[in-house]
């Protein structure tokens, strides 16, 4: 019987570090950093001013690497809510990123098994969307098609590098930054201004409108579910717009 030939990778594999795509996602993530550096900034001093430790907070800055749940989960651990409430909160926070892990599935299976909880952990929400974007419908990623996955490397790298420094700045610098500044509406600003350059055609840009409208309309619901609402309403729409034209292609053709 003949051997099959092992066709997956990891994330540190040098064919991956040495493609081209590499350094386009690293590209593509940089022009997208200063929104990300504010959001960090925000971040790190929320953390410190809200009264948790520094020590604690630097822990959490290095390692959660999510900025919504470590804002959602903050408040409760000051007023020591229950373990189960904080691990819960932070769970439903992020949901969403099943959703992301169903349309990153065809690439990241061309990693070996702990390599794909690295690309889990490694993951936040403009990764999914540029590598979505780019390779959405590319074929599946493996040693033969590395490309996708070398575009990731570049995405997270620059990501996950500019999220820490920034975040690690805002705690140890807290102290140094007036509130006065803004930082957080500074920051939804410029994350605003990176969503209008994502909207390429009218199919993503219905898409997003009516993801903020499933956001506004639930936002009452508790423990930040209105973000997972918003996700799934823009899947589900796109995934149906998508299908709609295809079929109108088809029925002109």
């Amino acid at each position: 019987m003949p051997i099959s030939k092992d066709l997956t990778l990891s994330l540190s594999d040098p064919l991956l570090w040495r493609h081209p795509a590499r350094l386009q996602g690293m590209r593509d993530m940089g022009g997208m950093m200063p929104g990300f550096v504010a959001w960090g900034l925000v971040t790190g001093v929320a953390m410190v001013k809200g009264g948790l430790p520094l020590p604690v907070a630097l822990l959490m800055a290095l390692t959660v690497f999510a900025a919504s749940a470590q804002l959602a989960a903050m408040p409760l651990m000051l007023v020591g809510a229950p373990l189960w409430v904080i691990w819960l909160t932070a769970l439903c926070v992020n949901l969403r990123f099943v959703i992301f892990s169903v349309q990153m599935r065809r690439h990241m299976m061309g990693l070996r098994g702990p390599w794909r909880l690295l690309a889990g952990y490694l993951t936040a929400d403009l990764t999914y969307v540029l590598m979505h974007q780019r390779y959405g419908e590319a074929a599946p990623a493996d040693r033969e098609q590395p490309e996708p996955l070398a575009y990731f490397c570049g995405l997270v790298s620059v990501n996950w590098f500019g999220w820490n420094v920034a975040a690690v700045c805002g705690v140890l610098f807290a102290e140094l930054i007036p509130t006065a500044w803004g930082l957080g509406f500074a920051g939804t600003l410029a994350l605003v201004g990176l969503l209008v350059t994502l909207v390429r055609d009218r199919i993503t840009g219905i898409t997003a409108g009516l993801a903020a409208t499933a956001a506004i309309a639930a936002f009452a619901l508790p423990f930040k579910l209105h973000i997972v609402v918003a996700v799934a309403a823009a899947v589900a729409s796109g995934l149906l717009l998508d299908r709609v034209r295809a079929l109108s292609v088809r029925h002109v053709h």
